[in-house]
């Protein structure tokens, strides 16, 4: 029998290699699928006259059609491995973004939103964080760190990138390029970087459900799933309406900008810090991190400047959103272990990849109704301290 954990199967190179190859897919995934697109929007809408609305509605129900299929593929995940799961969505991927940019009418580009949708769900953090939680076993939140740390940067490397492709290609054709960054990077980093035995999924510790189905429907599970749905669209919300919030207070476009850039390396910092916080159990961490989201969140909205200060609460409520991806990563393997994290993983995920995609619209809308960026921010305080509530029953009992 398979150990259960990766070690006595793909060797500590091994576990090294397939550390380093979703480190690199992950940047690269996020930073096509996700990251360009809010570079490349504006323009995409001016030259089509499809409104943003639409157009932001079309990649919306790309995340919400991942939010869906990533279910059912985490059950997969659990069977089979990562391999060919990550290796197909990666496939999925080129074709998608390539009639991305190719759609002649807004339903063909929701179309290739919604295929978009299937390899996201197959390639974004959920696949990578169940391969990694089985074949690092105890070691996981090491590699689970190392890989949202990288993932951090996707911003930082393809903004600014799709920016240049822009400048000097169009939106059409940045996103061809981006389509073939993915078919050279991803397509064989999957395929020959994730070969090795899956190995056997770790025996429920005693008291714990041989079968999923009872972990799901029980209090702590429902419980910490909604938490976290409440935590992404907490840190979505803020993350998207960051800049209108600081434009309102008299911040100019570039130093608002810089803010948010900024907040990605505080994003960085506080995955860094997440390990230090393993040592509290399960319940409590996750009452910290999220009370730490809606304050972050909290004392951003109400501060009126000045700029530096501004800036540094910019940083602070990135670290906290960066800390938040961890917790959501290791909220099942914390409690439930590892057995079946893909599954149980997967159903957590959905409301949150949901959340994070009605996120952008939601906080838009809800600034109008409130009268502005900083009530907005109050609510969205709110929504996370709600968040740490529920996640007071959260303790799984043997």
């Amino acid at each position: 029998m398979a150990s259960v954990d990766g070690t006595a199967e793909l060797g500590r190179s091994g576990l090294r290699r397939v550390l380093a190859v979703l480190c690199v897919t992950e940047v690269t995934s996020w930073g096509v699928l996700y990251y360009a697109f809010p570079v490349l929007a504006p323009t995409l809408s001016r030259e089509t006259g499809w409104s943003i609305g639409a157009v932001t509605g079309a990649f919306s129900a790309g995340l919400v059609t991942s939010a869906l299929v990533g279910i059912p593929l985490g059950h997969a995940l659990d069977r089979w491995g990562p391999r060919w799961i990550m290796t197909a969505a990666s496939a999925i991927a080129v074709p998608a973004v390539a009639a991305v940019a190719l759609a002649p009418s807004f339903p063909l580009f929701l179309g290739a939103w919604l295929l978009a949708g299937i390899a996201m769900a197959g390639t974004l953090y959920p696949p990578a964080f169940a391969a990694l939680t089985r074949w690092w076993g105890p070691r996981r939140v090491t590699a689970l760190t190392a890989v949202t740390l990288l993932g951090g940067l996707a911003s930082t490397v393809f903004a600014p990138l799709t920016a240049t492709l822009l400048g000097h290609l169009g939106w059409r054709h940045a996103y061809l390029v981006l389509a073939g960054v993915l078919l050279v990077v991803t397509v064989p980093a999957h395929l020959v970087g994730l070969r090795g035995p899956w190995p056997d999924a770790a025996a429920p510790a005693e008291g714990r459900h041989a079968d999923p189905g009872p972990i799901a429907r029980s209090r702590p599970f429902v419980l910490v799933t909604v938490a976290v749905g409440f935590g992404a669209f907490t840190a979505f919300a803020v993350v998207v309406n960051q800049v209108p919030l600081l434009l309102q207070r008299g911040l100019s476009t570039g130093t608002a900008a810089w803010a948010l850039g900024l907040g990605g390396i505080g994003q960085v910092l506080g995955r860094l810090g997440y390990g230090r916080l393993s040592a509290l159990p399960a319940r409590g961490r996750s009452v910290l991190v999220l009370g730490a989201l809606a304050a972050t969140t909290l004392v951003l909205g109400l501060t009126p400047g000045p700029v530096p200060l501004l800036v540094a609460l910019a940083m602070l409520t990135g670290a906290a959103r960066g800390i938040f991806t961890l917790l959501q990563a290791t909220a099942v393997s914390d409690r439930w272990g590892a057995a079946h994290y893909g599954r149980l993983s997967g159903i957590l995920s959905a409301p949150a990849m949901t959340a994070t995609a009605v996120a952008p619209w939601a906080g838009a809308t809800l600034a109008g109704a409130l009268g502005g960026y900083p009530e907005l921010f109050v609510l969205l305080a709110g929504t996370g301290a709600a968040a740490a509530l529920l996640a007071v029953g959260t303790r799984v009992r043997a």
